[in-house]
């Protein structure tokens, strides 16, 4: 459910509708996203804030094939990753990224809902969830979760797609999202849900909307980055 560039014409948030398009899932983020999903995953985990002098254990919610797990491990060797996901497909994939990149001993992929989390209050010292939010029934239980279980200080840090308005090259960036984005990704994966995309980007809440959702679900100093003209947003949160 994670994840850049994620489609579904099954239910939203149930693992069936990502075990169909896993194993072309990262080939598709990386043409999609023209290769800067990575880049974006890469400054929501340095988003955390981490005191890497010591150890920290971070939640990835919605990790699908591991992407943000792996870029979380590899802020420093004090940090281990688990990360959950309801896609069996998906995290298959994802185990076999972490044994090639031999960070077995400190990324846990395993089966897992964002909106029931199984951990005991304040378990991390973080949480993320990139580019699954928008896929989850319950995005206002899901965010509480994510207060729940993450340490008085720490951080909890948001990637998700929206529609590019920052710039003069918005425009631009709109009609990618909008009309090319769904186009070629049914092309080169064959499922049709890639048209899912667009829809299920514009009928996300603007950013202010959902920064607002974090504060009410008890986080405070909530920030909005836009990233790449506005195609993805960074929201971070903190718990008091």
């Amino acid at each position: 459910m994670e994840n850049a560039l994620t489609v579904s014409a099954a239910p939203a948030g149930s693992g069936a509708m990502f075990d169909r398009i896993a194993p072309r899932y990262d080939f598709l983020n990386r043409v999609l996203s023209l290769g800067i999903d990575l880049s974006w995953r890469r400054r929501a985990a340095r988003a955390l804030g981490l005191d890497l002098a010591k150890a920290n254990v971070v939640l990835d919610l919605a990790t699908g094939t591991g992407d943000l797990a792996l870029a979380i491990a590899n802020l420093g060797s004090n940090v281990r990753v688990v990360g959950t996901d309801p896609s069996s497909g998906m995290l298959a994939i994802g185990r076999q990224k972490v044994a090639r990149a031999s960070l077995g001993d400190r990324v846990e992929l395993r089966s897992g809902d964002a909106q029931a989390v199984e951990a005991d209050a304040a378990t991390y010292d973080g949480a993320t969830i990139a580019f699954g939010i928008r896929n989850v029934p319950d995005r206002d239980l899901a965010l509480r979760e994510m207060r729940r279980v993450v340490r008085p200080g720490g951080r909890v840090v948001v990637l998700e797609l929206g529609e590019p308005n920052v710039g003069i090259l918005g425009p631009i960036a709109r009609f990618h999202v909008r009309v090319l984005v769904p186009r070629i990704g049914a092309l080169l994966s064959g499922a049709r849900e890639y048209r899912y995309l667009q829809t299920s980007i514009a009928a996300f809440p603007p950013a202010t909307e959902f920064a607002e959702k974090m504060r009410r679900a008890g986080l405070v100093d909530v920030t909005i980055t836009p990233l790449t003209f506005g195609a993805c947003t960074l929201y971070t949160g903190t718990v008091a």
